[in-house]
């Protein structure tokens, strides 16, 4: 019997830690090039600062994942960390890596910008599906 219920704080902290990651990942870690490759200078981002309309969508592309998976495991019983790092590792390499790759290739973007914006979620979803699968709550 499943007795596992979403656990609305552990979605928090893994919305929180998709923004933390983004900021990291998009900054120190791959900005340069991610922005070389998109075809974005320094100049650029800061005469242009995204508008409230891109930060409600980032929110938006954040929350619905997070609790989609928080959802999924929920029905599948998933009341482990490391279970629920491996789904969120599944989960971000075939809807968001594989794609990506596919998309680049036939746009004829650069390999490494698929491995950038495709990492991203995956690594993102992997933590974040350790902090839902660790961090379960019963009914």
């Amino acid at each position: 019997m499943n007795n596992l219920k979403i656990n609305h704080l552990a979605v928090l902290v893994a919305v929180v830690w998709m923004f933390v990651l983004g900021f990291l990942w998009y900054g120190p870690l791959f900005g340069e090039p991610w922005m070389e490759m998109v075809g974005l200078t320094m100049e650029d981002a800061e005469a242009n600062p995204p508008g409230a309309g891109v930060w409600i969508t980032n929110l938006i592309s954040s929350i619905a994942p997070v609790y989609l998976i928080a959802w999924l495991f929920v029905r599948m019983n998933v009341s482990s960390g490391v279970n629920g790092l491996i789904l969120g590792l599944i989960f971000g390499f075939v809807f968001n890596l594989l794609p990506a790759m596919s998309n680049g290739m036939f746009s004829g973007e650069p390999y490494l910008l698929a491995w950038i914006q495709g990492g991203f979620q995956t690594v993102g979803w992997s933590v974040a599906g350790f902090i839902l699968g660790a961090w379960t709550k019963t009914k």
